[in-house]
């Protein structure tokens, strides 16, 4: 695919011409992170997430119907729902595994899905991911494609097939749709054995993998870059909780 170079909020991006041209007005992200109803624990990751700096390098547009997967307690689902307005939908997705035994799981989504009418919640077992086909113009991975290579006996997840997982995601995002992954920087090692270990993602992990499912690697922003993150320490380490070097990858289902 013939590509083109351009500058954007002084982040390099390398970008498909064709999907440049054809991109349509981004939404108010800033005013969709401030506007009142978020939970103060939410809002208190924003700094350090750059939520609508994200969003916006991403592509993220009012309208779009978007999947947001492992999505925990929705910081992501409420401010996309936000973004995309009345015509766009987002449906969070969490695996059955960490939402059951978690006793404020169903208040924090009560809550939520009150404050956002566009949002809706499914669960799956956590190596059996589903989604309807051709459904999704916008998908959020953040923080957890990594964990696609984790399994525990303690919290039940089992081993699961990265290949199988971006198969069905392939084939749920609509042609010429997005699919943005943030996640923890690691260094190059055995995959398994560093998610297991750090809860990190060699970056050239994530872009052979989503190739090899048929996307195509679009561009990539140093907005969550930390050069103080040496890439050795578990991300619940307090020394680099919530500090950790992320990469931030924005890929793209052809259109044919």
């Amino acid at each position: 695919m013939k590509q083109s170079t351009f500058i954007w909020c002084g982040v390099l991006m390398f970008a498909a011409a064709p999907l440049a041209a054809k991109q349509a007005p981004l939404p108010d992200f800033a005013a969709a992170v401030a506007a009142p109803g978020r939970p103060d624990d939410a809002i208190k990751l924003d700094e350090s997430r750059k939520p609508a700096d994200v969003l916006a390098f991403e592509g993220l547009k009012s309208g779009d119907q978007v999947a947001d997967i492992m999505a925990g307690s929705g910081y992501y689902s409420e401010i996309m729902a936000r973004a995309v307005g009345p015509k766009g939908h987002v449906t969070a997705y969490d695996p059955e595994q960490f939402v059951k035994g978690d006793p404020k799981d169903a208040e924090v989504w009560t809550a939520l899905k009150s404050r956002n009418a566009n949002v809706a919640r499914e669960t799956y077992p956590f190596d059996k991911f589903a989604a309807p086909a051709g459904a999704y113009s916008f998908v959020m991975l953040h923080l957890d494609y990594h964990d696609i290579y984790w399994e525990s006996e303690k919290f039940g997840v089992p081993k699961t097939d990265p290949d199988a997982f971006l198969a069905t995601l392939f084939q749920s995002v609509k042609p010429g749709g997005t699919v943005a992954v943030i996640d923890h920087v690691a260094l190059p090692g055995y995959t398994r054995t560093t998610v297991d270990k750090l809860h990190r993602i060699d970056p050239a992990v994530v872009k052979a993998d989503f190739a090899k499912a048929g996307f195509v690697f679009v561009g990539s922003s140093d907005l969550l870059h930390n050069t103080s993150d040496d890439h050795t320490r578990l991300v619940f380490d307090p020394a680099v909780r919530g500090k950790t070097d992320r990469f931030v990858f924005r890929f793209q289902k052809p259109n044919q």
